[in-house]
């Protein structure tokens, strides 16, 4: 069998054997005292982000943006953020990361720009602009008493509508997130053309060696405009995703960006550039593969997040955030779709419990108490580590960062998204339509809110974690003197060291971990994920306890197997620790 090949006709690439370090660069590191991460902080912090074992920084939004929604509302593209920095430190970022044997990639975000681009400063100038068409502008309807009303009753991502009045032009324009997000209109070439030119080939010629394509399903939408089902009978607005997710030119446009676009370019060592895409929306195996499958030219995998939002209502709906408890059967089927829908494809997967948009993984997924929380992290990074799949982790996730405490006031959470959530539960609460809506929902964004991916990362013990001399711009977590980097740098017992240990163990083991087949144990127990992955002869088996009880080992799984590593210091026989996790590999026929 060729060297480049495997048992599911899976071609060896280096971004599917890579680990991904997600920096928000907000919360990263502040350098100059202004309380706002910047470029040059994550400079300062270039040796700590190579010591980890990972091979490709993404970087989330750098780019010029009025910061409504944390960068994803972009005023420029060819620009920075002036409290990040300037384009010259964004040049020495990719140099630095480079010279440190890592590649880096970018957020593309280009379903819609910040209301302050000069692009729709022009298309809103008046009717007859030329780049009217880059957006989308409908004509009112009117209501029997003749005041005016959005073309359709779609709801937005951030609660609300999709369509807000401009009284300059007298026309409604479409957004699918927050009204100061207009979204481009990619039925205009000449639009495509100029995201191309602006928001791609400007970085890629700057030695970038990739992008994280957000919304990646969003650019085509059905036309002509027209109402949603009605499914929620006490709201004008209505969830909508039918009509602009996985729209019918969709495939297209993609293939256009790649043809066009990232085909005529490499990364620093002379390998393909990579592109993972943003999939919300797509719980249905045959709706995913024809944006990865190698032979569609496409992107090269995509984040699907059935699983972070276990617990949580749909994307765009009303209920995203009210929370529904699970039991880890739910979780293990997740896993197992996931895990297994690659196989006999040439498509490929991911393999992520967090990123900016969730709660932390700890808090969510195990228990996130001072006695459990470093066995919790532990325990997930090996569920994580064995999966099949590209790996990416998000900065703090190395040392154990949690959730915000549940004794901070709402005030404190700052996301757009947060606010409109907990302004639409006062409202409903308190006019009666839904009076205990507002403990339902502080209850869900304590758990599964934005914010608390977004706190500063805790570098040290000092006043402000080490994140700023100045005041930050998102409070810092109280446990911050607990659960640093510096101290778990000097301890080898800490979640940092583990994760440093057991990314080397994936790299000595790729063919298996990364590379294998997928097969779930036990599936209805509630206590204990088992499963087994397998690369030709050899064989591993994760054995993990989600529980603050000790549970049995599945003794017949394990003959012939040797314990690769424990998340305890010392493995005990016959019994599974709380909060335990466990790899055993079969050497006897190791390949």
């Amino acid at each position: 069998m060729s060297p480049h090949a495997d048992p599911l006709h899976h071609r060896r690439m280096w971004w599917k054997e890579a680990t991904f370090y997600q920096i928000y660069p907000a919360s990263f590191k502040d350098s100059d005292g202004d309380g706002w991460g910047d470029i040059p902080g994550i400079l300062q912090k270039i040796v700590y982000i190579a010591s980890l074992g990972v091979d490709v920084v993404w970087l989330s939004p750098m780019f010029d943006s009025p910061q409504i929604d944390m960068g994803y509302d972009i005023s420029d593209y060819e620009n920075v953020y002036a409290p990040y920095g300037t384009v010259e430190d964004v040049e020495k970022l990719v140099d630095a990361c480079h010279k440190n044997h890592m590649k880096i990639i970018l957020d593309l975000v280009v379903n819609h720009t910040s209301d302050q681009h000069a692009w729709f400063k022009e298309s809103r100038s008046s009717k007859d602009n030329p780049k009217r068409d880059w957006y989308f502008w409908q004509p009112a309807r009117y209501d029997e008493q003749g005041n005016h009303m959005p073309p359709t009753n779609w709801r937005s991502y951030f609660a609300g509508g999709t369509w807000t009045w401009d009284e300059h032009t007298q026309e409604y324009y479409l957004h699918l997130y927050d009204k100061s997000q207009p979204d481009l209109n990619w039925e205009n070439k000449e639009c495509r053309e100029a995201i191309y030119n602006s928001a791609m080939r400007f970085w890629l010629d700057k030695g970038i060696d990739g992008f994280r394509v957000d919304t990646v399903n969003k650019y085509s939408k059905v036309l002509p405009f027209r109402n949603a089902p009605i499914t929620d009978p006490t709201n004008f607005i209505q969830p909508a995703a039918e009509m602009w997710c996985n729209g019918p030119r969709i495939h297209e446009f993609i293939k256009e960006m790649n043809r066009d676009v990232l085909s005529h370019y490499r990364t620093y060592d002379n390998q393909p550039v990579v592109t993972v895409g943003e999939l919300s929306l797509c719980s249905e195996i045959d709706s995913v593969i024809p944006y990865i499958s190698a032979v569609q030219r496409e992107l090269d995998m995509v984040f699907q997040f059935d699983i972070t939002h276990l617990g949580q209502g749909p994307p765009g709906c009303n209920d995203k955030y009210d929370f529904s408890p699970w039991k880890l059967p739910e979780m293990k089927r997740i896993v197992e779709k996931w895990q297994s829908y690659i196989e006999g494809t040439d498509a490929w997967t991911t393999v992520f419990n967090e990123n900016h948009d969730n709660g932390r993984s700890i808090s969510r997924f195990a228990n996130d108490s001072p006695e459990w929380r470093t066995h919790s992290a532990k325990m997930l990074a090996l569920w994580l580590v064995g999966q099949t799949g590209t790996l990416f982790l998000y900065q703090g996730q190395e040392i154990g960062m949690i959730n915000a405490p549940k004794e901070w006031d709402m005030d404190e959470y700052k996301d757009v998204e947060s606010k409109n959530y907990w302004a639409e539960a006062i409202r409903l609460a308190e006019d009666g339509t839904d009076p205990t809506r507002k403990e339902r929902i502080r209850h869900g964004l304590q758990l599964m809110a934005r914010d608390h991916a977004r706190l500063p990362f805790q570098w040290d013990e000092s006043t402000q974690a080490g994140f700023s001399e100045g005041e930050p711009w998102m409070r810092v977590h109280d446990e911050h003197r607990e659960i640093n980097a510096a101290k778990q740098e000097k301890d080898e017992g800490s979640v940092l060291t583990f994760y440093k240990r057991v990314l080397r163990l994936r790299k000595e083991h790729k063919d298996v971990f990364v590379y294998g087949t997928f097969e779930l144990l036990d599936q209805d127990n509630e206590s204990t994920f088992v499963y087994r992955k397998r690369y030709q002869e050899k064989t591993a088996l994760m054995v993990l306890n989600f529980t603050t009880e000790t549970q049995a080992l599945p003794e017949t799984e394990l003959e012939g197997m040797d314990l690769l590593v424990s998340s305890y210091v010392k493995a005990v026989p016959r019994a599974l620790q709380p909060f335990e996790g466990r790899i055993y590999i079969n050497y006897q026929n190791q390949v």
